[in-house]
């Protein structure tokens, strides 16, 4: 079993903003669970900025004690991911990272695994396709959280490699490995916000309820063009009010992404669930969204939206203990079994072949925004209200079945989806890629830098009159000494892009050697200095000729 585990975040922190999305609360939660149930010796966090150690320590793992030591790293350090033997994203993009793992230290060094959380978006489909293109190899992964995601980029594989294969009238690129492991939940903390009975009577006394009355609740973002549409939920909710003659109430607890959508949500909530009390709890108070978790009877989601692709929230209403109304939709019919902790309810998807192809492409032209993309498909998808209002009919009246679903809700995240469970897949994936790559031999590229993306100074050495080579000449030009490198730190401009070059006074060093006569070639002023600096002095070298503190022969 793996003893370390490297992992690309570049935001660095382990804390999330306000309204978060979906991927950014999954990505800390996979990452905090790696860390508590992984049982690794040590993670590398790799980040934009190298991260405080103790801040990500604390950002982890909280108030809980660990022996797994936290090591911080610079983003493209790929002597860590080589040290640990793999590399972990929360996204699905390996394109760039496969060619930086390439040109430092080699094919084989560590396996790297991505995560699909989304293949709606156009852009997102794209960096998916071009890992088809790019150095992956048979030991790399990325990752599916369930089949219908697998399905859906083995069929977009399949067809953009028999289109490349068209273009060369050669063969079809290998498919990078599609494994499915699912997102996970903390079902014992979840478990333990549910199970208050003086919340819950608490809750629902300040909302009105009594305890034979009903409450719906919906957890996730309150956005209609990349979650759902709310009014199938509505008239269900209705309609199951009025089949039962109970008192009903729905309560949403998300986040608006604009003000102007709370309003639309009441106006679509007062036309079609009028004898239903409808209300928008804040979904970033943790401490009110526990106690519904509590209070609630029945946690209802249809989501209509291809954005969404497995879906975390049914997942904690089942850790809750609660049955839940869902739509028969990709993720969902994979964490949930209808009739058993779910009622599954039957959709429909829009008609093939005719103006799907427009919408897409007025997105693709950036016409529409991905948010207009989203929301045309999802306006355009049914879900069976009739079906969802009989569920819910059927929950609300009837406690026994209710309690009935909500313990096999519960054993059914404990048995697949709780993270213990979920990261020894992780684990059970690690170990195969590692053998996989134990048992290959060293890849023969010919070509170790990205032919698109290049070494600037390569591909566009044909713009100068000539490169800098280790046998050009240098001279410095009469008077001119170090302490004339040294006044340019008060200049802005001439340090411009420092952090590229050697300091100033390895360029006044490097000066100096060219002046005194000990240095009489680019390559002499590279040998008195360290291997590890020498790159940054050959750049120092060219800012001190730029600057005309230094001389070639012309």
């Amino acid at each position: 079993m793996a003893k370390r585990l490297s992992i690309l975040h570049p935001a660095g922190a382990m804390t999330l903003k306000v309204n978060p999305f979906g991927k950014d609360v999954a990505n800390i939660e996979l990452f905090r669970a790696l860390a508590r149930h992984g049982g690794f010796e040590q993670l590398d966090v790799l980040s934009q900025r190298v991260g405080d150690e103790a801040e990500l320590r604390a950002g982890i793992f909280e108030d809980q004690p660990s022996a797994t030591r936290i090591a911080a790293g610079a983003m493209f350090n790929t002597a860590l991911p080589a040290q640990s033997g793999a590399l972990l994203r929360g996204h699905p993009d390996l394109y760039e990272l496969a060619w930086v793992r390439r040109r430092t230290v080699g094919d084989r060094a560590y396996s790297l695994l991505g995560l699909i959380h989304t293949i709606a978006p156009l852009a997102i489909r794209q960096l998916i396709a071009m890992n088809a293109v790019a150095p992956i190899q048979p030991w790399d992964a990325v990752i599916c959280t369930s089949p219908s995601v697998r399905d859906a980029m083995v069929r977009m594989f399949a067809e953009w490699g028999d289109h490349l294969a068209e273009r060369t009238a050669g063969t079809s690129p290998p498919m990078p490995a599609l494994p499915i492991v699912p997102l996970g939940v903390d079902g014992p903390r979840l478990a333990a916000l549910a199970d208050r009975p003086d919340v819950r009577a608490r809750r629902r006394a300040a909302m009105g309820l009594e305890e034979g009355d009903a409450l719906v609740l919906w957890v996730g973002r309150l956005s209609f063009f990349e979650k759902a549409f709310p009014q199938p939920m509505f008239r269900a909710v209705q309609q199951a009010a009025q089949a039962t003659g109970a008192k009903v109430q729905f309560a949403m607890a998300g986040w608006f992404p604009t003000e102007a959508d709370r309003g639309r949500y009441e106006a679509a909530a007062r036309a079609y669930a009028p004898d239903v009390t409808v209300s928008f709890p804040d979904g970033n108070d943790a401490a009110l969204v526990g106690e519904l978790w509590a209070a609630a009877d029945v946690f209802l989601s249809l989501v209509d939206n291809i954005q969404e692709t497995f879906g975390i929230t049914p997942l904690e209403a089942m850790a809750a203990g609660l049955p839940v109304v869902a739509s028969d939709w990709d993720g969902y019919r994979f964490t949930m079994r209808d009739g058993v902790e779910a009622f599954l309810i039957p959709t429909l998807g829009g008609p093939p072949g005719g103006l799907g192809a427009t919408i897409s492409v007025r997105h693709a032209f950036e016409i529409d925004s991905y948010q207009a993309y989203a929301g045309s498909v999802a306006q355009f998808t049914a879900v069976h209200v009739g079906r969802a209002a009989q569920a819910l009919a059927t929950l609300i009246a009837s406690p026994e079945r209710r309690r009935a679903m909500g313990q096999a809700g519960r054993a059914r995240v404990a048995e697949a989806f709780d993270w213990p469970v979920v990261v020894g897949q992780y684990h059970a994936l690690l170990d195969e890629l590692a053998q996989i790559r134990a048992g290959a031999s060293d890849p023969r590229p010919r070509h170790r830098i990205n032919p698109v993306k290049g070494d600037p100074f390569v591909d566009f050495a044909g713009f100068a009159t000539r490169a800098i080579s280790h046998d050009l000449p240098l001279t410095a030009p009469p008077g001119v000494g170090p302490l004339d490198v040294l006044k340019t730190r008060e200049i802005d401009l001439d340090q411009a892009f420092g952090y590229w070059r050697a300091s100033l006074e390895e360029c006044a060093e490097a000066l100096r050697l060219v002046a005194s006569g000990e240095a009489r070639t680019m390559g002499d002023v590279l040998a008195a200095f360290a291997p590890d600096r020498r790159w940054p002095v050959a750049l120092g070298v060219m800012w001190l000729a730029k600057q005309g503190l230094l001389d070639w022969p012309v």
